[in-house]
């Protein structure tokens, strides 16, 4: 793919954290018709609406980054709905889109689909060496099956689907509810707020041992550009910055960079969630020439320095 100028563009969950960074760097690519469907008119659950989308849009390219997703209580609450809403949203504008004539359809899958004891870096052949970690399973299965699907589709009827495969995503404009955000925006939230409300602890998931990886979402968008550009094949591909650490280092940083004075208590009785998180970003070199660029105490800032703003 050459140009973005003749290019009509599907970006579902377009208007979510990694959706709005993502259609913005579309634009400065010269991508100039943009869709993006909202939930209050398209509800892509429903099959009828994904046909209404798919006549109104008239695209050449599908990015699905939509997702039914939060973190570890959220996918302990909500099991059944997070496999299905995500399982028949995919598999519905995946199957809906070889129909109408879609060139290249990307769908962006989670690391929660690989195996719980993965052996580290996760290889993209490690996939299937194993059933995913349990509180993340449900979703971590339903995204799975876009790249059987995608792989499927590809043989049978030579539709030129990818699939990718982003680390945990972080940066200025997450999701900060403390129902349903990820570790980093939770973390922050729960240092700053303290902060304001006169705490001294705060109360963290966990034993800290578990270690994860971390991309920013700026990277996470440039990679998904880049794919989108380069790459033709079904074999999945990891979008990830390459890093380890705990979460008890996490919280150390985090604890330092919010200036929280308080203690740090930890809830043993909760879960860690999967032991040990942390991509091998290989392919994606090899690929498309993706590596991630933002150092991660900059990402952390710049996340930390957003929040602020909003409360403020």
């Amino acid at each position: 793919m050459r140009s973005w100028n003749d290019k009509k563009v599907i970006v579902t969950g377009g208007a979510g954290f990694l959706g709005q960074v993502l259609v913005e760097n579309l634009k400065n690519r010269g991508a100039k018709e943009i869709f993006v469907p909202k939930i209050e008119e398209y509800d892509l659950r429903k099959l009828s609406a994904i046909k209404k989308m798919y006549k109104k849009a008239n695209a050449d390219i599908v990015i699905h980054l939509a997702a039914v997703v939060g973190g570890i209580g959220a996918n302990r609450e909500n099991p059944g709905k997070y496999f299905y809403d995500n399982l028949i949203m995919g598999v519905q504008l995946l199957d809906v889109a070889r129909h109408v004539g879609i060139s290249k359809f990307v769908s962006i899958g989670t690391i929660c689909a690989y195996p719980k004891y993965t052996k580290v870096p996760f290889k993209e052949a490690d996939l299937w060496n194993g059933y995913p970690e349990e509180t993340n399973a449900p979703y971590g299965l339903a995204k799975k099956m876009l790249l059987v699907q995608s792989q499927a589709y590809r043989e049978q009827y030579g539709f030129n689907s990818i699939f990718l495969l982003p680390v945990n995503l972080y940066g200025p404009g997450d999701n900060f509810s403390p129902k349903s955000s990820h570790v980093i925006p939770a973390l922050i939230k729960k240092c700053i707020d303290a902060k304001v409300e006169g705490k001294d602890e705060i109360v963290v998931w966990g034993t800290g041992k578990a270690t994860r990886e971390f991309l920013y979402v700026d990277d996470a968008a440039r990679g998904i550009i880049l794919a989108t550009e380069k790459y033709n094949k079904s074999d999945p591909v990891n979008l990830g910055a390459g890093f380890e650490i705990s979460i008890k280092d996490l919280v150390d940083l985090i604890v330092k960079l919010t200036g929280f004075k308080g203690k740090v208590v930890w809830d043993k009785t909760k879960p860690d969630g999967q032991p040990r998180r942390c991509l091998d970003t290989s392919r994606a070199k090899k690929e498309f020439g993706f590596v991630a660029k933002t150092k991660f105490e900059a990402g952390l800032k710049n996340t930390i320095s957003w929040y602020k703003r909003q409360i403020a």
